[in-house]
């Protein structure tokens, strides 16, 4: 007799003890549903990829794709908006590639030097737009400053590796040495865009450039460099190198100086104010002439 109402008492209790809680199935139920399939389609992929021995490439960039706009954009606050933003910065194709190496490396020979605008937009409606990279040759990208940044490293480590002193360290040390300065630079620049804007912060003719739109212009250097390098490495059969290198920086160093100087003259628009436009006027010379400074900084000729 006791036995049995003690069974029928745990078969009740049961139900409630086998469904989890709420805190256990992470949140709400649409947010559950999004990564729950998210996931379940991407392993389901990678099993059938496995099966038939087959990597389908297109598929997982999609379903990648899927899950940081829905799982990682709640994850992380702002994240599916400044992957929209960086998205823009990579919208390139060959023809604006090679226009782009040609204005950097060449820039005493281009005329137009102005932005295709498209309208105006932002929080107060009054922040320009701008057309993509591949529409516009004067926009700024992220593709060939960073492909240029491994470009350079990995030329830097065959000079090492051609002079017999090469060791896993040297591609994450001249890495980091360039990065490092290029983030200094952009934070320098950063600086005084505030001191001009100072006391004229209610102009609306006076803006910052934006931060990515720096890294953008710092990084073209990297381009330069590696020219600089392979010429370097080609004349060192001849015993030549390093007088080959600083032959070549005279002209990249140069062409990267004035390149940021009518950029920038672009990039901050004059205000028909003295005080202001004098300070403007300074602050971008100053950054054109520091092309020269962080190139040669950053460049790697011991071996040369």
């Amino acid at each position: 007799w006791s036995a049995q109402p003690q069974q029928q008492q745990q078969q009740q209790s049961s139900p409630s003890s086998q469904q989890p809680s709420s805190w256990m199935m992470g949140g709400s139920g649409g947010s559950q549903t999004g990564g729950g399939d998210a996931t379940a389609k991407m392993a389901a992929l990678a099993a059938s990829a496995i099966a038939t021995n087959q990597f389908p490439t297109q598929a997982v960039t999609n379903m990648a794709g899927d899950f940081l706009r829905g799982s990682g954009a709640n994850i992380i606050p702002g994240l599916e908006s400044f992957l929209l933003t960086l998205r823009a910065y990579f919208a390139v194709d060959n023809n604006y590639v090679l226009h782009k190496i040609q204005c950097v490396l060449f820039p005493f020979l281009k005329k137009q030097w102005h932005r295709n605008p498209k309208g105006y937009g932002g929080p107060d409606g009054n922040t320009p737009q701008y057309d993509l990279p591949i529409a516009d040759i004067n926009a700024p990208d992220l593709y060939l400053p960073s492909m240029s940044l491994i470009t350079y490293t990995l030329l830097s480590a065959l000079l090492y590796g051609n002079a017999g002193k090469f060791n896993p360290e040297v591609i994450p040390d001249v890495t980091t040495k360039c990065v490092i300065t290029q983030m200094l630079e952009v934070l320098l620049i950063r600086v005084g865009f505030y001191f001009v804007m100072a006391q004229h912060q209610n102009n609306p003719n006076i803006r910052v450039v934006a931060l990515l739109d720096l890294l953008s212009y710092t990084g073209y250097k990297y381009l330069g460099l590696s020219a600089n390098m392979v010429l370097g490495l080609m004349a060192k059969h001849f015993d030549l190198g390093v007088r080959m290198y600083y032959i070549a920086f005279l002209w990249t160093a140069s062409a990267a100086s004035f390149f940021m100087l009518k950029t920038m003259s672009n990039a901050i628009p004059t205000t028909n104010l003295p005080a202001a436009d004098s300070k403007r006027s300074v602050l971008v010379i100053v950054i054109a002439a520091s092309q020269v400074a962080t190139m040669w900084f950053v460049s790697q000729t011991k071996f040369l």
